[in-house]
C-alpha cells in the first residue's frame, strides 16, 4: 500500500508541477502577444487623469461618437450603393467609379474627424501627459498589422 501511495503522490507532484510550467508558458505566451492598449484605454488608464480632464474627454468623446457615426453610415451607405452599381452591370462602370469615390471621401472624412478628435483629447492633457500620449499615437500609427 505504501508503494501504490508513493507512486501515486509522486503522479500528482509531478502533474500538478507540469499544470503549473503549461499555465506558466501559456501566460508569457499570451502577454507577448497581447496588442498595445488602444488609444481610449491608454488615456484613460494609463494617465493619471485629474476629475476635470476626465470630464473634458469625457464631453469630447460624446461629440465625435456622434460625428463618428455618421461618418460610418456615410460609409455603409457608400458600399451599399457600390454593391448596386456592381450588380447592375458587373463591370468597373462609371457607376461603380462614382460609389468607390463617395467610400473613399466619406472614408478620408472620417480619418479627418478621427484626427480633429485625437489632437483635442491631446489638448486638454498637461505637458507631461502630452509627451506619453505623442509617443502612444505614434506607436499606433506605425505598429505593424497583425
Amino acid at each position: 500500500m505504501k508503494g501504490v501511495s508513493r507512486g501515486l503522490l509522486l503522479t500528482l507532484l509531478l502533474t500538478t508541477l507540469a499544470g503549473a510550467l503549461g499555465a506558466l508558458c501559456t501566460v508569457h505566451y499570451l502577454q507577448s502577444k497581447r496588442t498595445p492598449p488602444s488609444l481610449h484605454e491608454f488615456v484613460h488608464k494609463e494617465m493619471r487623469l485629474t476629475d476635470a480632464q476626465e470630464a473634458q474627454l469625457d464631453r469630447l468623446e460624446q461629440d465625435f461618437a456622434v460625428r463618428r457615426k455618421v461618418r460610418e453610415a456615410e460609409l455603409r451607405a457608400a458600399n451599399a450603393e457600390l454593391a448596386a452599381a456592381i450588380q447592375a452591370r458587373h463591370e468597373y462602370s462609371p457607376e461603380v467609379k462614382a460609389s468607390v469615390e463617395r467610400f473613399h471621401h466619406a472614408m478620408g472624412e472620417l480619418q479627418k474627424e478621427t484626427i480633429v478628435h485625437v489632437l483635442a483629447m491631446r489638448r486638454v492633457l498637461t505637458p507631461q501627459q502630452a509627451e506619453k500620449f505623442d509617443a502612444r499615437v505614434a506607436e499606433a500609427l506605425t505598429e505593424p498589422a497583425p
